[in-house]
């Protein structure tokens, strides 16, 4: 299934993309894609719905991120060997964990926004692993079992905040707009092998990031059984993944965004992406 969330921002509606990719409205089955609808027998009950028997909605909504209520947002930082060398850093040998605000989530195609006081606000194409049953603990053999499904995420960041700025990762990662989150969440049934998905950014038409999920230095199974056991994951909370070379920070000379630039980015089978980049000027004013 690929379910998502539509509407304004801030009163989404739970929905499911059909077969023709027609948005179904999924409010008089659940409340929200979140909580007990991500857990496997929330999912199950879903599955079994004729998509057609549910009202179509009409038009072409905004798309907001496809899960609701995240209580967690949790990242992982470099995560590709390849990405590490060109941030200059070693490869971890135990993955690098931060969060990121979750008022830092919005939709798939909504504009990011470049914060007061950026000097090097960046990309970064991730995967990202959305929660469904509670996870304490898990072994590595049965972390699969708890993740609902796969999105797309860009991980925005600000270089200058993150690492000239005392060296506060999450500041530099928790800006508004900062995790653009969707378009969909497809369901881990149909991703059987996460671990070999393509995935591409560019900007301005420009391709910047060209890399595989088959790099990641610690796999999906690996991540869910190392966070959990440091914190429980519950459902709906996300992990992004890491991203592959190819990010701004890494370019000869560096290159960051400015108003008006326009990120493209995608996942095989998980969908595409969209933002323009707006001045927070443009904000406080709209």
């Amino acid at each position: 299934m690929k379910l998502l969330r539509y509407g304004e921002s801030g009163r989404e509606k739970p929905g499911l993309l059909d077969s023709q990719g027609k948005i179904r409205d999924l409010s008089g089955v659940v409340n929200d894609i979140a909580g007990y609808a991500l857990s496997a027998d929330g999912l199950a009950k879903l599955r079994v719905l004729d998509p057609a028997s549910l009202p179509e909605v009409p038009g072409t909504p905004r798309l907001g991120p496809p899960v609701g209520q995240v209580g967690k947002f949790i990242c992982v930082g470099l995560n590709y060997a390849d990405h590490a060398a060109e941030s200059g850093m070693a490869v971890p040998e135990q993955p690098v964990i931060f969060m990121k605000a979750t008022t830092a989530i919005c939709g798939p195609f909504d504009n990011v926004i470049i914060p007061r006081g950026s000097e090097k606000t960046d990309w970064e194409v991730e995967l990202g692993v959305i929660i469904g049953d509670v996870a304490r603990d898990v072994p590595v053999e049965t972390a699969m079992q708890h993740v609902a499904g796969y999105t797309v995420i860009n991980d925005i960041s600000e270089r200058f905040f993150q690492l000239e700025q005392g060296g506060q990762w999450v500041k530099g990662k928790s800006c508004d707009t900062f995790g653009p989150m969707g378009p969909w969440l497809v369901t881990r049934d149909e991703v059987p092998e996460p671990q070999n998905l393509g995935m591409r950014l560019s900007v301005n038409d420009h391709q910047y990031q060209n890399g595989s999920t088959k790099t990641m230095v610690f796999g999906v199974a690996t991540l869910v059984s190392y966070i959990s056991r440091y914190m429980t994951l519950m459902p709906g909370d996300v992990i992004s993944t890491g991203t592959p070379p190819g990010v701004g920070l890494g370019q000869k000379p560096p290159v960051y965004l400015k108003p008006g630039d326009v990120m493209e980015l995608e996942i095989e089978g998980l969908g595409r992406q969209r933002q323009e980049l707006i001045s927070h000027e443009v904000r406080a004013h709209g």
